[in-house]
């Protein structure tokens, strides 16, 4: 952004700073088990450096509408229900978390012109789906978009660990990476319904860390970087207010909600 620019973090901001119609990025994260490596707020610092770097990216030039993007603090609860074996998970579960977002845009919308939700966990996924089918029918410019690294495995095994190796390295236990269960997650998902993660993997890891590294999780965030500003410049929400990616010609408008646990699948 430049030297002149309202600063992105909207909680660095004075009132006055706050420009009339700016675009509004929300992290969406989650308070849950990642293994006994990874810390419990793994999907909120994906969240909130995506948003972050896509402000940074967008830079709000003096012909956007809508001014310099501002970064919003974090939602740092999600709906973690199929997590909630482990100590230390913290989940508000799907009506909270419904809540929670329609009420933080109805008021963001007092003075902002636009809201993007970025969210990093994909059990946050149906929420985000009914809260922004509602707001779009209140009338709010608001949708939402996943971080997604496409191939990526499950959860808390080489895709997050190398994100984590990139954004918080001082934050990984890398001694203590186990492999969890590595079968694919249409196979694992009908146990994970009816039991949650820890009937499948009591580590908590559905995947494996082994050949996770910084430079692996640098390529993942700027690839997340660069599909979110596409998304959020082409601005194109499908029916459930999720933007769509201009890059997926072929893709469909509204594509199918994924597993609650699938980091690595499209969310």
């Amino acid at each position: 952004m430049s030297g002149d620019s309202v600063p992105p973090v909207l909680a660095d901001c004075v009132w006055p700073a706050v420009p009339a119609g700016a675009l509004v990025l929300v992290p969406v994260g989650s308070t849950e088990q990642h293994g006994p490596h990874l810390p419990l707020d793994t999907d909120t610092v994906v969240a909130r450096a995506v948003a972050r770097r896509t402000a940074a990216a967008l830079d709000g030039g003096p012909q956007d509408p809508h001014g310099p993007p501002l970064v919003a603090p974090a939602v740092a609860f999600g709906a973690s229900g199929e997590h909630a074996g482990f100590p230390g998970t913290v989940s508000i579960g799907h009506e909270a978390l419904h809540a929670v977002l329609v009420e933080l845009a109805r008021s963001l919308s007092l003075w902002a012109g636009r809201i993007v939700f970025v969210n990093g966990h994909g059990g946050n996924t149906v929420t985000l789906d009914r809260a922004l089918t509602q707001l779009r029918a209140e009338g709010h410019d608001a949708a939402w978009t996943a971080c997604e690294v496409p191939g990526g495995d499950a959860h808390a095994g080489r895709t997050e660990t190398s994100l984590l190796l990139h954004l918080a390295p001082g934050r990984v236990r890398l001694d203590a990476a186990v492999a969890g269960d590595t079968r694919p997650l249409a196979a694992l998902l009908p146990e994970l319904t009816a039991r949650g993660v820890r009937a499948v993997s009591p580590s908590g890891v559905l995947g494996d860390p082994a050949g996770a590294s910084a430079a692996e999780g640098r390529r993942a965030t700027a690839a997340m970087v660069a599909t979110t500003v596409r998304r959020v410049t082409a601005w194109a929400p499908n029916a459930h207010g999720r933007l769509t990616d201009p890059a997926r010609t072929a893709a469909p408008s509204t594509p199918p909600t994924p597993p609650p646990t699938a980091k690595g699948a499209p969310q």
